[in-house]
């Protein structure tokens, strides 16, 4: 009997695969007693399958990809190939629309056509999906509902092209793996760094290539924005002021960043100015949802490798000024205690991975 149940014991680890621009991130997990345990986890550098610096942003062809995710699954000794997979955010195209009221076995046909609107393609070519933005009446008491039932609805639009999907599907099947789900980095990161509640949260996660910003309250994202400037850029800048090379810049940012004292006040100026644009753009992005919706943001969460530089904290800190704090996603799993520091160090870095994963947990409840 135990030997037959053994045979069919179902498969309780999973994984969560995140392929950013500059590196590839894996995590994996298994439900033991109710809670999330985290079993092994492991990042891998893109830029040296393009032949060029660790931290640089890369567009490589799949097979590329297909032998760097083979290489961090072999590193990281991953033991399952059931896995879901993030897509990238510009992978797809998020837009807001409002619909009348309409039945809930209408609401479909109803987002589609008013989704034509914003999609520069046929809906044929897309994947499109949605989920309807809850009332604030509906947190508070279903009377109050009555009155803005002829507002109609705010729904939130997801399509992502049909090609991206198949290109994804052709490397995971290269990898071995098997993903059940892909989805779109926002909501993996909303999953693994947002605490439950009704507070408003903006999350910033600055990768190689651009810096993303979400806001979400209750649990739902309400705004994105792309700015087109991430920590390459700091990288570049620095290899072009100080005449260095990249990867030596590379290297000084990450030793010293905004913590370099004054023998390296020229370095500091630098960080200091682009990471001022981002945050400039970022403000901007957090006052106006605070003007349209009359709310204000409670917290700034910091996520992706580039908020790891030193200082960066602290500057966020003077330019929110309200409660900014690095992205704790590994809080969401059971982890060695000894290892706490590593991994509060190591969390906006794997937030999208463990999100991904997370959800591939629950699927197997």
């Amino acid at each position: 009997m135990s030997f037959l149940s053994n045979i069919f014991k179902k498969e309780t680890s999973v994984l969560g695969v995140d392929i950013g621009s500059s590196a590839v991130k894996v995590v994996q997990v298994k439900k033991k007693r109710g809670k999330a345990v985290l079993e092994t986890y492991g990042e891998l550098a893109l830029g040296p399958y393009a032949g060029i610096e660790v931290g640089r942003a890369v567009q490589l062809p799949a097979e590329k990809i297909i032998e760097a995710i083979k290489d961090i699954l072999r590193e990281a000794k991953t033991t399952t190939l059931n896995c879901g997979t993030a897509l990238p955010l510009s992978a797809s195209l998020i837009t807001f629309v409002n619909i009348p009221p309409v039945p809930d076995k209408q609401m479909a046909d109803v987002v589609a056509i008013e989704a034509r609107k914003y999609i520069p393609v046929p809906l044929s070519e897309v994947l499109l999906d949605f989920s309807v933005i809850p009332k604030e009446e509906q947190y508070v008491s279903d009377d109050e509902t009555t009155k803005t039932e002829k507002q109609g609805q705010e729904v939130l639009v997801v399509a992502i092209h049909n090609d991206y999907i198949r290109d994804y599907q052709s490397i995971m099947a290269g990898c071995g793996l098997n993903p059940s789900f892909y989805e779109i980095e926002i909501f993996s990161s909303i999953r693994a760094v947002v605490d439950q509640g009704i507070a408003t949260n903006m999350i910033i996660d600055m990768g190689a290539r651009s810096t993303k910003l979400y806001i979400i309250e209750r649990g739902v994202l309400r705004s994105s924005h792309i700015i087109n400037k991430g920590s390459q850029d700091i990288t570049l800048a620095l290899s072009k002021a100080l005449s260095i090379t990249v990867s030596e810049a590379e290297n000084m940012k990450r030793t010293f960043g905004l913590k370099g004292g004054p023998e390296y006040k020229e370095l500091t100026e630098i960080i200091t100015v682009n990471l001022d644009y981002m945050f400039y753009e970022a403000n901007a992005a957090l006052l106006s949802y605070q003007k349209k919706y009359s709310k204000n943001v409670s917290k700034v969460i910091l996520t992706g490798g580039g908020v790891l530089l030193k200082g960066f904290t602290d500057l966020a800190k003077i330019s929110f000024q309200t409660e900014v704090t690095n992205a704790d996603p590994f809080g969401k799993l059971e982890t060695p205690a000894f290892l706490a520091e590593e991994f509060a160090q190591a969390g906006p870095e794997f937030a999208v991975a463990i999100g991904a994963a997370l959800r591939k947990l629950a699927e197997l409840e």
